[in-house]
């Protein structure tokens, strides 16, 4: 049998760091406030001349250079991003051509905050169907460009980052199963109403940036990843004590927290990030398992959960042994 397995990780954050009591200065909001209610201390921000390629390039070379590849080993490429650099081509092809690689397959994905995991499912399934036999699967976000700095709902919320992983070929099972799902009908609950097709016009107040309903969204979230989790572990007929990580997507400690309740999950066994970065989209879950891979709190041979839940709504979890 052929399999999948993650051979090696990366991550970028921007040099600029805005933290909460910087946001303090210019909207009526506060750092009680804000830790309060998201558990956010500080989000970094792309540089003025930084697009999503260049985030999603750096965390590349370092997985590449984790997993021991070179970028000509590389098959196919796939970043999960709501930003790309461009309307076309993709933000994939920009990396691609970055690496120095041709030929090699390389496509964008967009399912907002579930991108991520979205990806190492099509990723999965290629390796396994014998399409390739080393996947660069990125998530990579600059959503400072889609946030209203002047909504303090929505904009104490969100960072720019970018985390990549290698899936390679392998005779043992890494990729133990991976879940996808949407629903359209809350579309509105979490969305930028603007897109090229309905005549982008950044003058209509507000419809060029991102708008929340935060309380609809945080209901459907905990409902969801816990329902997630429940189809991932009953498929695999796993326990939910024999996980060692969970690793969720890090929107909003709250809906970490409840998820974790759910699992049973001690939160020490929890990796959280969304402190240091806030929400960074598809790049949150990947930056996140970089973080605890290279402090050496996720070790080979763990079993580990990944979850996430976004916009769309879209959701979807991975289970995975490392």
């Amino acid at each position: 049998m052929t399999y999948s397995r993650i051979a090696g990780t990366g991550s970028y954050l921007p040099e600029k760091v805005v933290t909460n009591s910087d946001l303090e200065k210019v909207m009526d909001t506060s750092d009680e406030w804000i830790q309060e209610r998201t558990g956010i201390k500080r989000r970094h921000i792309a540089a003025d001349d930084q697009a999503t390629s260049d985030l999603a390039l750096a965390a590349a070379n370092e997985a590449l250079d984790m997993a021991g590849l070179a970028a000509e080993d590389i098959d196919l490429i796939i970043i999960a991003t709501t930003t790309p650099d461009k309307v076309f081509p993709g933000t994939a092809c920009i990396v691609q051509r970055r690496l120095g690689i041709r030929g090699c397959g390389a496509f964008d994905i967009q399912a907002a905050c579930s991108g991520f995991v979205y990806g190492l499912d099509l990723a999965d399934r290629h390796i396994r169907t014998g399409g390739g036999k080393n996947v660069l699967v990125i998530g990579a976000e600059t959503l400072s460009r889609l946030t209203n700095w002047e909504d303090r709902t929505t904009a104490v919320l969100f960072g720019d980052g970018a985390g990549a992983v290698v899936l390679q070929e392998t005779d043992e099972p890494g990729i133990i199963s991976t879940h996808i799902h949407a629903d359209g009908q809350y579309e509105d609950l979490l969305q930028v109403p603007q897109g090229v097709s309905q005549g982008y016009d950044i003058t209509r107040a507000g419809e060029a940036f991102i708008q929340m309903n935060g309380n609809a969204v945080f209901r459907r979230a905990v409902a969801t990843l816990d329902s997630i989790a429940r189809e991932t572990l009953d498929k695999n007929n796993i326990d939910k004590h024999d996980l060692d990580w969970f690793v969720p997507h890090q929107a909003n400690m709250r809906i970490i927290t409840a998820a974790a309740k759910k699992l049973d999950m001690p939160m020490e066994r929890v990796i959280v990030t969304v402190d240091e970065h806030a929400n960074t989209s598809a790049a949150s879950i990947p930056l996140a398992f970089d973080v605890a891979v290279r402090d050496g709190r996720i070790k080979r041979g763990e079993l580990l959960l990944f979850e996430a839940f976004g916009a769309g709504f879209t959701w979807g979890s991975t289970l995975l042994r490392f």
